[in-house]
């Protein structure tokens, strides 16, 4: 028998095993629409660590100018990719008394780490590393909180705006992108979507997914699964214990052509 309670424990750091490819076509069920439209494409699976600090500058130049991506080159960078940060959640399956992205982390709420991270940190480390910044950073966010945050989207005029969120996370990412089509006007070939809540996300960590993408066309972060996972239809009696060897817990970003995300929303529209 399992209990309906239970903890959620965060393991160590991951081991860096480099990039893994899954064939979507071979997954069964897929809840997330940014795996439901791509069948039967291949995506890439980026594996991460839970490391504050990434390897030296140099040390990561050195390995992105050598990655090659499918047109032959070397990584350029994120000219070509817009980057959307979700933070419209209402925390509720946290039960907190606000929002989580809101909630404090070593004095600053959650929501400014990823702020900082691709309005500041990122572009200063393209500018050092010779390699193109994003252009444009969509901010996904309740509108009664905008005006909170309209001070920093006036300090970053053209390259920070507000989407508002939807009904659930596929809604609020659809706006992001919208949002994100109008601004850049065609420039912005993929779009990387990441939740404001995952802090803790390296710059390494985003060059590594976003070259993947630039590659095959979609990639993702992820770690291997540590937890012991049960399949039960009841809740109470186990059928069975999910070999975890072949699962992966996904992180964000998660990197994928603008055109193919339209289309994958166009095609739920149609279906729905």
């Amino acid at each position: 028998t399992m209990h309906s309670t239970h903890k959620r424990i965060r393991q160590g750091a991951a081991r860096s095993i480099g990039a893994i490819y899954l064939d979507l076509s071979k997954m069964q069920r897929l809840s997330h629409l940014l795996l439901v439209f791509l069948l039967p494409c291949v995506t890439s699976f980026v594996a991460t660590t839970n490391s504050n600090f990434g390897p030296s500058t140099s040390k990561l130049t050195s390995n992105l100018h050598a990655y090659k991506i499918d047109n032959g080159e070397p990584f350029q960078g994120f000219g070509n990719t817009g980057f959307l940060i979700l933070a419209g959640g209402t925390g509720s399956r946290m039960k907190a008394s606000m929002p989580k992205q809101f909630l404090e982390l070593q004095s600053a709420p959650i929501l400014h780490y990823s702020l900082h991270l691709f309005l500041e940190k990122l572009p200063a480390y393209c500018e050092a590393s010779g390699l193109t910044s994003p252009p444009q950073v969509v901010l996904v966010l309740d509108p009664k909180y905008q005006p909170e945050y309209q001070p920093i989207v006036d300090k970053y005029e053209g390259r920070l705006a507000f989407a508002n969120p939807g009904v659930e996370r596929q809604g609020s990412v659809e706006n992001g992108l919208n949002k994100l089509v109008e601004l850049s006007d065609g420039a912005c070939e993929y779009i990387a979507v990441h939740d404001s809540a995952r802090p803790l996300v390296t710059i390494e960590e985003i060059c590594n997914v976003v070259s993947d993408a630039h590659n095959v066309g979609a990639a993702v972060l992820g770690v291997p699964c540590k937890a012991t996972i049960k399949e039960s239809d009841d809740g109470v009696t186990v059928q069975r214990t999910i070999p975890r060897a072949r699962l992966w817990e996904v992180h964000t970003p998660q990197v994928v052509k603008v055109e193919a995300l339209l289309h994958g929303f166009d095609k739920v529209a149609k279906e729905d």
